[in-house]
């Protein structure tokens, strides 16, 4: 029966070896002609023509800055900025950037609630929060001076939330 086994092995392998071989590709005689392919026609390029002479170049206007801006908010008892205020902040550092030796005075103000120290400090707070937005942007912090103002010249009612809301502000204006 070893015997048998043995045998039934070998044959086995033989067989195998063997279908590989048969299986084997062939190799062309000869190679098929390539499809033929036709040039295109040479195109004649075109020389543009001379440019006329240019009249020299006048130096585009320089813009002027407009720094017409509207107040910049805060949050109650805060001097952490309104997301309202980030356009209004983001057009005053473009226009800013215009006129870079231009001097601003940022006047912080508070609305009535709290005592008069308080909202000084709050108002004094608020203006140096907005100098910190411009610093950040690349601005040169030289050109500001903060100036607080507590409770003092309200825009709008104290008696109403969004009177009070309104005087929660801080102002840019243009050094004199």
């Amino acid at each position: 029966m070893n015997i048998t086994k043995k045998l039934l092995f070998t044959a086995l392998v033989a067989s195998f070896t063997l279908s590989l071989y048969s299986c084997k590709t062939k190799k062309l005689v000869a190679k098929p002609a390539p499809a033929p392919v036709e040039k295109p026609a040479p195109v004649e390029e075109k020389k543009p023509a001379p440019a006329p002479e240019k009249e020299p170049e006048k130096p585009a206007p320089v813009e002027k800055p407009n720094f017409n801006l509207d107040n910049i908010q805060f949050e109650f008892n805060s001097f952490v900025l309104k997301t309202a205020s980030f356009p209004i902040l983001d057009k005053a550092v473009t226009e800013m950037k215009k006129s870079p030796e231009t001097k601003f005075v940022l006047n912080g103000y508070s609305s009535a609630e709290g005592t008069p120290e308080h909202n000084m400090q709050l108002s004094v707070d608020r203006a140096n929060a907005v100098k910190s937005y411009f610093v950040n942007a690349g601005l040169n912090g030289s050109n500001f001076t903060v100036v607080g103002h507590g409770e003092k010249n309200p825009i709008s009612n104290n008696n109403s939330e969004e009177g009070r809301i309104i005087n929660r502000r801080t102002e840019i204006k243009v050094q004199n």
